[in-house]
């Protein structure tokens, strides 16, 4: 096998994949690639497919797809996988940290004793105890959310078009979560139909003072109908790790608008989670053949 690798993984895997062959790390070998491994950063698309005459595999280190093009990979004869398990934990730990973080007033604490003050009076937190979480979708990722705030004794609700049960969350209809949650985390993947399904309707159909967590994909949101809540009160707070570039535009709406919590798309960039996926991909080439 030729093994490409255009995007940061752990540091073991190059001479981990030597078992398998040839492995790089210059895009300027893609024309002999047989498998490529991306992440986030690099971009599948029929141009680069169109380079790479000898192109069998693509994996993604990761959840979700949304950046190779399917169809013309479908059309070449090349195989598209992920990793989407492996990353579970550790992006789900990502949305659990801005759960607890945006209530309990720790980022505004943090930077205020930085500045020297002492806010212990102008700092009003909430708990999560007793709250409801809504989830949008309810995969791998969503699942181990829901169980980490059953921990915190919240009631879980969720919402997912393609399934029937669940094993930890109540299953309701879209607009059922979005009027009864207090928070809401967003796990689906970019299709057409979730792309800008976070818009002023959306928004409007929800508790006052609802938050938002986002670890999922940065268009499902309609930005400037999501600074226009947050401004209003509508949205209490907004917390993500994705965005609609990385990095976003300077002129991104949410950068500017009050109560946003945000991270640079680290989610799942944990030490584990990329030896994990580092074990996913010899997992998959064990069992491929070119």
């Amino acid at each position: 096998m030729k093994i490409l690798i255009a995007d940061a993984f752990d540091a073991s895997l190059p001479k981990r994949l030597e078992q398998f062959g040839q492995v790089y790390t210059d895009v300027a070998e893609l024309a002999q690639a047989q498998i490529l491994l991306i992440r986030s950063k690099t971009k599948v698309t029929k141009e680069m497919i169109d380079q790479a005459p000898n192109l069998k595999l693509v994996i993604r280190g990761g959840v979700g797809l949304d950046n190779v093009d399917q169809p013309a990979c479908k059309a070449r004869g090349v195989e598209v996988m992920n990793t989407a398990a492996a990353s579970s934990v550790s992006v789900a730990e990502m949305a659990m940290a801005f759960m607890v973080a945006i209530p309990a007033r720790l980022i505004e604490a943090h930077m205020a004793m930085k500045e020297g003050k002492f806010p212990k009076n102008e700092l009003k937190r909430t708990e999560l105890f007793k709250k409801t979480l809504g989830l949008i979708g309810a995969g791998a990722i969503a699942t181990e959310v829901a169980k980490r705030a059953q921990g915190f004794g919240m009631k879980v609700i969720a919402y997912d078009p393609f399934l029937t049960t669940h094993a930890v969350a109540e299953l309701k209809t879209l607009d059922e979560v979005l009027a009864q949650s207090d928070v809401i985390t967003i796990h689906t993947p970019l299709t057409d139909q979730t792309r800008g399904m976070f818009n002023k309707d959306a928004f409007a159909k929800m508790k006052d003072g609802v938050m938002i967590i986002n670890t999922a994909r940065g268009k499902v949101i309609a930005e400037a109908d999501l600074a226009e809540a947050l401004k209003s009160g509508k949205v209490r707070a907004y917390g993500t790790d994705v965005w609609f570039s990385d990095p976003p535009p300077a002129d991104c709406p949410l950068l500017t608008a009050p109560n946003v919590f945000m991270a640079p798309h680290i989610g799942g960039s944990s030490k584990e989670n990329l030896l994990r996926i580092g074990d996913t991909v010899v997992e998959i080439l064990s069992r491929f053949k070119v």
